[in-house]
């Protein structure tokens, strides 16, 4: 056996064209979890492990699993998770080919689907009982106090807002919504119930299906917390509002702001403000104080005045100077009966005076639009661009390259090497592209939100001052 394997090797190496032929298995580069993993969300035990539910769009799955958000060790991987829209337990069906060892080891996917949706989820059978069985925070409604408030919607009769403290079923409730919280709103992180001051307002609907095991759904929530405010009043501060996806789209969350607005005027909070808001949120909450505001009398002479002053003065040449900005005790009567707090208040008073523009007149727009680059360079450089060696510079980032800049200076009194540094000319014109670039993004906001305030309070908007849009 020995000397036919010398012979062998012997041959091998006469003939180069037998020689033996090493093969490297191919290195297992993974699959990302947005690619294999499908959410959604079941309204009857017919939809479980059917693809024609109603689809959940998680804003990010990857970032679930691991740095790199891939799985890895799988073959065809496909993740479908259903959540019930009665009871929110979850079943995942997970399928796959083969798994292998690719030099990155097989991901064990149960402890990260554990992680994300915790004790609601469950095997197949008991995930198709709870359709069935009743439940367990029914007491959260019948209990909760049912909120009466004007709304600026037509309401479903069938749909109620209730208010609930934050304790007890409640509080087993928003724990059975925090696998929608995590998926559905990008940064988010569960409130800690144990703090005091949390309560939660639930849009509810009675429920249609005498089947179902409940007599109503919950559609979307808010998460408020009311914290101390010196010395004898307290502050509304919204944390969390999520709508669920089969029930976006039919004004509840607006429904919620409305009702927020109103228990705030009603118990005579401070101010109501919100906790990170995401940009729709921004949105529509900027779109509801708007129309608020166009019905508050105090404010309309300062904003005829404003209005005024930016159609005759000529900024076109930068030698006069006019700062957009409101009296300073206007915001405070603003704060006081409204309960708007001051930086929603200057955010709504530009769009208010846009509102008032004619967008035909291009000297009251350009003159509007100088006002705002003023107050976004004053608010990045400083009033005074040229001291305390303050400098805008582009920064490299994954998410916009035109759009990142940083802004750093050095403090007087330094040494020679830390003094201000000379502006070139290549980085003022950066500095003015990028700047303008900021503006014009603050410009569309603007209009966006003036549009949706047109289409939706035509009759508030001709009570006030010299509307035309």
């Amino acid at each position: 056996m020995a000397l036919k394997q010398k012979g062998t090797d012997a041959a091998a190496a006469a003939d180069p064209k037998k020689r033996r032929r090493v093969g490297f298995s191919g290195i297992d580069v993974g699959v990302e979890a947005n690619e294999c993993m499908k959410v959604f969300i079941a309204r009857n035990p017919d939809e479980v492990g059917s693809e024609n539910s109603i689809t959940l769009q998680p804003f990010d799955l990857n970032h679930f699993f691991g740095e790199d958000g891939k799985i890895y060790g799988y073959k065809n991987l496909k993740i479908n998770v259903w959540i019930s829209a009665t009871s929110f337990h979850a079943y995942a069906d997970i399928s796959f080919e083969e798994t292998s060892d690719g030099g990155k080891g097989i991901t064990n996917l149960k402890p990260v689907l554990q992680n994300i949706f915790g004790e609601n989820l469950v095997e197949k059978d008991e995930f198709s009982k709870t359709f069935s069985k009743e439940c367990e925070y029914i007491s959260v409604v019948t209990d909760g106090n049912v909120i009466k408030h004007d709304a600026s919607t037509d309401k479903d009769s069938a749909v109620e807002i209730v208010r609930v403290e934050l304790q007890g079923a409640a509080a087993f409730l928003y724990c059975r919504l925090v696998p929608l919280i995590l998926l559905l709103v990008e940064g988010s992180t569960p409130i800690d119930i144990t703090e005091h001051g949390w309560e939660m307002l639930l849009v509810v609907k009675k429920a249609e299906q005498a089947s179902s095991n409940s007599n109503f759904l919950v559609l979307g929530f808010a998460a408020v917390h009311h914290f101390y405010h010196y010395p004898e009043s307290t502050r509304l501060r919204i944390s969390q509002i999520l709508v669920l996806p089969p029930y976006q789209g039919e004004g509840h969350g607006l429904r919620l702001l409305e009702t927020i607005n109103s228990i705030a005027e009603s118990e005579n909070i401070y101010d109501v403000t919100i906790e990170d808001p995401s940009d729709y949120l921004q949105y529509i909450r900027s779109s509801i104080d708007c129309l608020r505001l166009l019905s508050f009398d105090p404010i309309k002479p300062a904003l005829s005045s404003m209005v005024t002053s930016l159609k005759e003065t000529n900024l076109s040449k930068r030698t006069s100077s006019l700062k957009m900005v409101p009296p300073s005790n206007l915001a405070e009567t603003v704060r006081q009966k409204l309960k708007i707090n001051k930086k929603q208040f200057l955010r709504c008073w530009e769009i208010l005076i846009y509102l008032n523009l004619d967008a035909e007149y291009r000297k009251s727009m350009d003159n509007f639009r100088a006002c705002i680059y003023d107050r976004i360079k004053g608010e990045i450089l400083g009033t005074s661009t040229g001291t305390n060696g303050k400098r805008l510079v582009q920064m490299p980032s994954n998410f916009d390259e035109e759009t990142c800049f940083a802004v750093y200076w050095t403090q007087e009194g330094g040494d020679a090497d830390d003094q201000t540094v000379e502006q070139q000319p290549e980085d003022l014109k950066t500095q003015e592209q990028q700047l303008n670039e900021v503006v014009d993004s603050q410009m569309e906001e603007i209009v966006e939100v003036a549009k949706n305030v047109t289409s939706r309070g035509k009759d508030k908007l001709g009570d006030s001052c010299s509307v035309s849009c």
